[in-house]
């Protein structure tokens, strides 16, 4: 059975935001009640259309059962019942994805970090892959990344590129990448054509605020430093780049992309706020692994999760058990969606059987 009460107070909360949209309101209350208003409107349709059908479904149970009815009629109502009973299902799944508590950082923007693994310089240059693939990905979902902070291959490609990702609802689906990636591919180095493995890891943390958590002056240690790497005259005379130390965790951040020193150590504060949150967020996930089965894999980013064979064109997610053969595509970030959307969707069956134990 569906929450109907529930239902209820979501369509009257709808029409409460659609109301107040329609007056003079201060920009910043209009953002927050646009975006409120947006993200309720799936769900309203969906309740809607499944409120129309149990109306049709009772009507045509009226048909059937009035024994005035002619019998033609009365079969073709059931034809017809038996249509509508089968929307009726899927409208009633779709509500149930639609209140599934969402996670608290969902619609945050995100950090993405990809660190080059085993394998020398081809695992370097399989990590400026990765990026690439998702610099594409990103950007046919209209979301912007700007890098905070890079190490280049010898030979090419990333040892480590750290970005920032921003757009709608970046987290939700960019957090399922966190992992170990594994390649199969020869090198172009390679001249006897063997096959070789390497990996790359990538980190994929929530974009937090000041408000989500709190960092004291205190507590840190900032350095300033010239920037490394290529950046011709400008490197060599601007202290710019920021070292930010956390001293009570020992967890470190630099940034060096911007010009300005300002810039950078708040990019760099950024940064730390996430490292932070992914820190306690995991360390309160693992306190509740008892009740965690149904998740996709731990997000451990030692935790192998996706093979890329080029030798055989196939890309295999292994905490779904799903291959595709399209390798080309999703390393262009053309297929990426494909992986992207059967773990969101997966996930979205593992949480409905939990609320289905809860209930």
């Amino acid at each position: 059975m569906l929450p109907e009460a529930k239902l209820d107070s979501l369509i009257a909360r709808h029409a409460e935001l659609e109301s107040q949209l329609s007056k003079q309101v201060a920009a910043e209350t209009f953002v927050k009640l646009s975006r409120e208003f947006s993200e309720l409107g799936p769900i309203v349709e969906t309740v809607k259309g499944y409120r129309m059908i149990v109306a049709e479904i009772a009507d045509l149970d009226a048909l059937i059962a009035d024994p005035k009815s002619e019998a033609d009629m009365r079969q073709i109502a059931e034809e017809e019942k038996t249509l509508l009973e089968a929307r009726r299902v899927q409208f009633e799944q779709d509500i149930r994805v639609h209140l599934i508590p969402k996670d608290a950082m969902d619609d945050h923007n995100a950090i993405l970090e990809i660190r080059a693994g085993t394998g020398g310089d081809e695992a370097s240059l399989f990590a400026g892959d990765l990026f690439r693939m998702y610099e594409r990905y990103a950007a046919k979902q209209g979301w912007k990344i700007e890098i905070v902070s890079l190490s280049e291959g010898s030979k090419g490609g990333f040892k480590e590129v750290i970005a920032e990702v921003s757009g709608r609802g970046v987290f939700a689906k960019m957090k399922f990448e966190s992992g170990v990636h594994r390649v199969q591919r020869v090198p172009d180095t390679e001249a006897s054509g063997r096959v070789h493995t390497s990996a790359a890891t990538v980190a994929v943390l929530p974009q937090v605020e000041d408000v989500d958590i709190d960092i004291k002056d205190s507590d840190l240690k900032i350095d300033t430093m010239r920037a490394q790497g290529a950046g011709g005259q400008h490197v060599n005379k601007t202290e710019s780049a920021i070292r930010v130390t956390h001293i009570p965790s020992g967890i470190v951040v630099f940034v060096q992309e911007d010009r300005s020193q300002h810039k950078n150590k708040a990019k760099a504060l950024g940064y730390l706020r996430s490292k932070l949150y992914d820190a306690e967020r995991g360390k309160r996930d693992a306190e509740r692994a008892a009740d965690r089965k149904g998740q996709i894999g731990s997000g451990d980013r030692s935790e192998r999760i996706r093979t890329y064979n080029f030798p055989q064109g196939r890309v295999t997610d292994h905490r779904i058990n799903l291959t595709l053969y399209n390798l080309p595509k999703v390393i262009e970030g053309e297929a990426l969606n494909e992986l992207i959307d059967a773990l969101v969707t997966e996930n979205q069956a593992a949480l409905l059987a939990a609320e289905a134990e809860r209930a």
